[in-house]
């Protein structure tokens, strides 16, 4: 191989570096029907981590809890409680849930670098996108939360 060529798979390689490192480190996801299905078998504890303003417009995935990921104590906030909705056990499935998958993304990265072993995505969140017709789409049952 000439010098040029080898000089320029090395600086594609350089190039191509900071995209791969700078991607999320994606986890595993769930439809959000089979989001509900484990959350009301009991199999998974299911959280929506969009901010009461969301939680007013649209209600709330039947069962989940409302853990607000723009915590007002950061990610630490956030973490604590998380941790404390699954009784202190990072190792309980749980599944998160926002407006279209990308919060809830960022919101898994969080958890799985605080140490939470089974982080899922419901990554067409409640509105839908690219990843699925939503949560709400789908007609799955929503709680109104007035007063959030």
């Amino acid at each position: 191989m000439s010098m040029y060529r080898l000089s320029g798979a090395v600086l594609a390689a350089f190039m191509l570096l900071p995209i791969q490192a700078c991607s999320p480190d994606r986890g595993p996801t769930l439809s959000a029907p089979d989001a509900y299905a484990q959350a009301r078998a009991g199999k998974l504890t299911l959280i929506d981590v969009r901010t009461p303003d969301e939680w007013r417009k649209t209600g709330v995935a039947q069962g989940a809890l409302r853990i607000d990921m723009t915590n007002a104590q950061g990610e630490s906030g956030f973490i604590r409680q998380v941790e404390t909705a699954l009784g202190g056990n990072r190792h309980l499935p749980v599944g998160l849930i926002g407006l279209a998958g990308n919060r809830s993304a960022n919101a898994q990265n969080v958890l799985r670098k605080a140490g939470f072993t089974r982080v899922y995505n419901v990554k067409e969140g409640m509105l839908g996108g690219s990843a699925g017709p939503g949560w709400i789409a789908r007609k799955l049952p929503v709680d109104p939360c007035p007063r959030c």
